[in-house]
């Protein structure tokens, strides 16, 4: 993961993700609904029960096998909510908030949310499609949204329509989508909102659309290479391929300790920025350890960092993994429990490792 020659910033976890809404206008095959069930396709269906693919077309692909026990609900833009991320903040010094669907510009409260969080100490970003991104951003940025992340799953029409649904497979409403997702990002421009556009890349086919990227929305937007955690050393090859076409210099590495991202930045001959954002393979040492997903292949985000939910009960639920939903608890007895020491434990403890071999 250390680069030789370059500088290694290490950094504490401190974002605090959290689901907002369940709804969103894509179908894309590969979803994975940050671990909850498609609530529409699920309504009347009980845990144990629940179906990966439904009628709405929406994917959430491992509701079938991780253990969910709740259905999400739209997230309260109240007093309710405000205690719960301050609860949080407190017990795990978050610093970050990070506004996750669905799709979360689709919740009518969507700038409420962000007041509140802002006003808690939060900084707060966004992850987004881009579908109504030019309605709501204006209102966000006002309220302190400070970056929006764009899920780019395709850069024409019929990229997009490709990983659709079937029955949603029509160039003309992906196209209707592409031209949302432009003015999304010209609305963060225009409200001064960092912009970031996150790319996953399987191999060097999806080269076309990096560049097709960087071309079109430049110097709005800031490119994150992702690798696909499927196809291992190819897509990681394909990246350092496309970076090496436009000529990208390795910058500096940023690491997250207690999580498992981390990335590095290259500079472009025109001066931008391009990220190559990893997975490291980063367990609790204690929860993750009998984990039948704990190998070489099966877990494929690692522990990326808690995440906030807020069920059809009315219950505020935390999470610590989307492919083992059935870790969640309600918002009270995670507060309580060991996972919260356990979490804490392996931040710090990752943080002056990697420090002392940054410094070393």
């Amino acid at each position: 993961m250390f680069r030789v020659g370059i500088p290694v910033h290490v950094h504490k976890d401190a974002t605090l993700r959290v689901k907002i809404h369940d709804a969103c206008g894509l179908t894309c095959t590969f979803c994975h609904n940050e671990g909850t069930p498609v609530a529409v396709d699920n309504r009347h269906r009980v845990p144990g029960e629940f179906v990966s693919t439904g009628r709405s077309g929406r994917a959430s692909i491992y509701a079938i096998t991780d253990g969910a026990a709740f259905l999400p609900a739209s997230m309260p833009d109240n007093d309710d909510f405000r205690n719960a991320i301050i609860a949080l903040r407190d017990a795990l010094e978050f610093d970050e908030l990070h506004l996750t669907g669905g799709e979360p510009t689709l919740h009518p409260g969507v700038a409420r949310l962000t007041a509140i969080a802002t006003e808690a100490g939060f900084r707060v970003g966004m992850t987004s499609n881009g579908e109504r991104g030019a309605r709501v951003i204006p209102d966000c940025a006002a309220a302190g949204l400070d970056r929006v992340n764009f899920s780019i799953f395709g850069t024409t029409a019929a990229e997009l329509a490709e990983v659709q649904h079937s029955r949603y497979r029509n160039p003309l409403l992906a196209q209707r989508k592409l031209e949302s997702l432009a003015r999304s990002i010209a609305a963060c421009h225009v409200n001064g909102v960092d912009a970031g556009a996150n790319l996953v890349v399987p191999d060097y086919t999806r080269a076309p659309r990096v560049h097709r990227l960087l071309d079109e929305h430049s110097p709005l937007l800031t490119v994150r290479l992702l690798n696909s955690l499927d196809r291992g050393q190819t897509s990681i090859e394909a990246i350092s391929r496309i970076l090496a076409d436009r000529g990208a210099v390795a910058e500096s590495l940023h690491i997250t300790a207690g999580a498992s991202g981390a990335r590095t930045a290259y500079r472009l001959p025109d001066g931008r920025r391009i990220y190559f954002k990893q997975i490291r393979p980063v367990r609790l040492p204690g929860t993750c350890s009998g984990c039948r997903f704990n190998n070489g292949t099966d877990c494929e985000e690692g522990f990326y960092g808690v995440r906030l939910y807020y069920d059809r009960t009315g219950t505020f639920q935390v999470g610590v993994c989307i492919q083992r939903m059935d870790l969640c608890l309600p918002l009270s007895d995670f507060l309580s429990s060991p996972l919260r020491h356990e979490i804490l434990t392996l931040r710090n403890t990752e943080y002056d490792r990697l420090f002392a071999r940054r410094a070393g």
